[in-house]
């Protein structure tokens, strides 16, 4: 059976090494790029990359154009490191479509923890039904949603919400809920990264995206109105 295959781009050589160790005796398969030029090399040339794993700050081209360019053409899920501690730039890598942040310096299991998880649902995923509701229709094996027969074009973190809300359709889902169950039960985020997930799935929903209901003080519900 042929390993999982994860590119891990960082400019620092001893981080890249630090990963790679730890991915390896996990039996993955790594790929690295030392820069986001020769990342976006290495991503075109490698047809079957399951995951990035790509620093921000880097020479050549830094970590948002790589994930901007990269979203252009794949929804392959991708985890950003970074040394900054900022909201805004936690925030700038879920607009861009970004899966999971983790600012240096992280614990190497919890990062091979996070990178399984986030295979294993996306398995799950492709192992699931067209499900279909108040005008969604999810066909999670295509990773495709349309919305009134018009196909809305979701990020991997965005498709598991949305996901996750119509399977618990009805059902009040506080914040923690919601992070244990989307996120993993280690991801050390807060309402900040639910809320604005919330907010760009109701966008590009449209209409639609009054079927999630806010319920105050506790977190959301996905409800289709009679």
């Amino acid at each position: 059976m042929d390993k999982i295959k994860i590119l891990v781009v960082d400019d620092e050589s001893r981080m890249r090494k630090l990963v790679r160790d730890f991915l390896i005796r996990d039996n993955f398969e790594v790929v690295e790029a030392g820069d986001g030029e020769e990342a976006l090399d290495v991503f075109y040339k490698e047809k079957d990359i399951a995951l990035i794993i790509l620093d921000v700050m880097m020479p050549k081209i830094n970590g948002w154009d790589v994930c901007r360019e990269v979203r252009e053409n794949s929804k392959v899920p991708i985890i950003m490191l970074t040394a900054k501690g900022d909201e805004s730039d936690e925030l700038q890598g879920f607009d861009l479509g970004v899966d999971e942040y983790i600012s240096k310096p992280f614990s190497p299991k919890i990062l091979v923890a996070r990178v399984n998880a986030i295979l294993r649902r996306a398995n799950r995923l492709s192992e699931e039904d067209v499900t279909e509701v108040g005008g969604i229709k999810i066909d999670k094996a295509a990773h495709l949603v349309t919305v009134d027969n018009e196909r809305v074009e979701l990020s991997y973190k965005e498709f598991e919400l949305l996901s996750y809300f119509i399977e618990n359709q009805g059902i009040a889902l506080s914040r923690e809920k919601i992070l244990n169950h989307v996120w993993n039960y280690d991801y050390f985020g807060d309402a900040r990264t639910i809320d604005t997930h919330v907010k760009k799935l109701r966008n590009k929903l449209g209409k639609r995206g009054e079927c999630i209901k806010t319920i105050w003080g506790m977190g959301y519900k996905f409800e289709v109105d009679a």
